[in-house]
């Protein structure tokens, strides 16, 4: 039997092993649980507060809710899902994600590299360390990526979103009025900017306060714009200012941060193209002028 073959049954085999040592491990709901989770009636945003987990996911979740974190790491962690647009209960399925990464990684490297190929004993251990905290290190990666992405897309449709308040108040409407005009707009129907005034909406008509609701959203994006504007609201209803104006006035506010920004961003372009210009342009072209003299002197000099 070819060693290929064998390797792949010994991999399917341990894997399917370890499947099952940890699905016997990690808690299970009782019967109890999953027949009061089923008298829950099913919400009907569900695009705010993401699908119903899949079996994977619940699989992930067990394994992660045995992990033990620091209060530190623990409200890290639950501020960066948050921001991300990802439910607070998905935290057990992140860190579970990490595990599972930093645990295949190595195991895939060692099952059809480490072991039948490479013969250095110290470079395996090195790889597969490398392998581990690199698939421990990825799932945080690509969440600060995430966040980053939605704080942008918001941060660009902050102005787009106070026009069209400014027009729904200014048009007689209340400021929860506005808001839910807003939501209802089919052009910023993927917004996540939309998604959290819908969740400050659902919270005033569960009884929040208003004012607490909104600083709340501020907190829960970390975008200082959103904060910002957040606090402006906040700031007009308890001074009673005419809020069209105030609205008016923080979204010329932002266009002129977005320019200023726009223009840093375009000043910096010329620094960022010194390093292609001088470690691949300016190569190429020394080799196209300077190669044909060089031939030209090499056989000159062989002619002497």
């Amino acid at each position: 039997m070819p060693l290929t073959i064998i390797i792949v049954l010994v991999f399917v085999g341990v894997a399917s092993l370890l499947g099952v040592i940890l699905y016997l491990l990690v808690p299970k709901k009782t019967v109890l649980e999953e027949r009061l989770e089923k008298l829950v009636p099913a919400t009907g945003e569900i695009s705010i507060f993401e699908q119903p987990p899949t079996m994977g996911q619940k699989f992930l979740g067990r394994l992660g809710a045995n992990i033990p974190l620091r209060p530190e790491e623990y409200g890290k962690y639950m501020r960066m899902l948050i921001a991300a647009g990802i439910k607070r209960q998905r935290l057990a399925v992140f860190m579970g994600t990490k595990i599972l990464l930093a645990v295949a990684l190595p195991v895939i490297y060692l099952v059809f590299y480490g072991i039948p190929f490479e013969e250095d004993n110290s470079m395996k251990l090195l790889c597969t360390a490398a392998l581990a905290i690199a698939g421990f290190i990825l799932p945080s990666f690509w969440l600060s990526r995430r966040v980053k992405q939605r704080q942008l897309q918001i941060f660009h449709d902050l102005p787009e979103v106070l026009d069209l308040m400014t027009v729904c108040v200014e048009a007689g409407l209340s400021m929860d009025a506005a808001m839910i005009k807003v939501c209802e707009d089919p052009n910023l129907k993927k917004s996540p900017l939309v998604d959290e005034m819908k969740i400050v909406l659902q919270e005033v008509r569960a009884g929040k306060a208003r004012l607490e609701a909104l600083r709340d959203m501020g907190e829960r994006t970390m975008v200082e714009d959103l904060k910002a504007f957040s606090a402006m609201l906040i700031q007009t209803e308890r001074l009673g200012t005419s809020l069209a104006q105030s609205l008016r006035v923080f979204s010329d506010t932002l266009r002129t941060i977005r320019m200023q920004k726009a223009q840093e961003e375009a000043a910096k372009t010329t620094i960022k193209l010194v390093f292609p210009l001088v470690f691949f342009i300016l190569p190429a072209l020394f080799v196209v002028m300077l190669l044909p003299a060089l031939i030209k002197i090499a056989k000159f000099v062989k002619t002497m």
